[in-house]
């Protein structure tokens, strides 16, 4: 007859000894994890982009960065996808990132005054949409030009993008409708924003000298007020 030990299958004292992580693998797995993160929400969820022109004045100011949400416009083909997902669609007034048409490697960002099969007409530097004047609050008065743009339909699947910033704007009044394959996302936050002019050097290109500077005027350049402010 065999002996007993006293110790019941599966006691917690019979099981070895595992040997446990390292605190320095825990920390790398852990930063591994936050950077495949970030990368996602970076390439599918939200961009950040910076604003180099008073065009859109005084809603956001050159020396904004703000964030793009991705999702916004997001094509869905069922309807669980829609009510899952934070898509919608493109409305009258939002503000949207998009590449230009007549520069697709560019990102612009305007104001959406008219959707597909309206029409669109400017009397007196008012935007009349479908015959009727357009409330804008969101334009400063002093921004708002005399001017006159004869009457426009929209094409289906394209849509009509205006700067708040009347008097310093190139839109669709100059350079025509915009597809909406063009329109990346709906721009919604102002993350920081700086009083400085950008860094100099080439548009869109990272090196350590820009890199500095930036971080040279988000220190000492912040317009703190602005951070974290929503975009209407």
């Amino acid at each position: 007859m065999g002996t007993r030990t006293g110790f019941a299958d599966g006691d917690p004292r019979l099981e070895p000894d595992l040997p446990g992580k390292s605190t320095t693998r825990e920390y790398a797995e852990t930063i591994l994890i936050c950077v495949l993160i970030f990368v996602f929400l970076r390439a599918f969820v939200f961009q950040q982009s910076e604003i180099p022109s008073g065009s859109m004045e005084d809603t956001v100011l050159p020396g904004d960065y703000i964030l793009v949400n991705r999702m916004s416009y997001a094509p869905t083909g069922f309807d669980w996808e829609r009510r899952l997902l934070p898509v919608g669609t493109v409305e009258r007034g939002d503000l949207v990132v998009f590449k230009h048409p007549l520069e697709p490697e560019r990102d612009y960002i305007k104001r959406v005054v008219g959707l597909p099969n309206d029409t669109v007409e400017v009397r007196g530097g008012f935007v009349y949409v479908n015959g009727e004047r357009l409330d804008e609050p969101y334009i400063n008065p002093l921004y708002r030009t005399r001017e006159y743009f004869s009457t426009k339909r929209v094409p289906p699947g394209e849509y009509f993008l205006m700067g708040d910033h009347r008097c310093d704007s190139a839109d669709s009044r100059s350079w025509g409708t915009v597809p909406e394959r063009l329109i990346k996302g709906r721009a919604f936050l102002i993350l920081f924003s700086t009083s400085a002019p950008p860094p100099d050097g080439e548009p869109g290109r990272v090196t350590i000298k820009s890199t500095l500077r930036k971080l040279w005027y988000i220190v000492f350049h912040s317009r703190w007020d602005r951070a974290l402010s929503s975009i209407d």
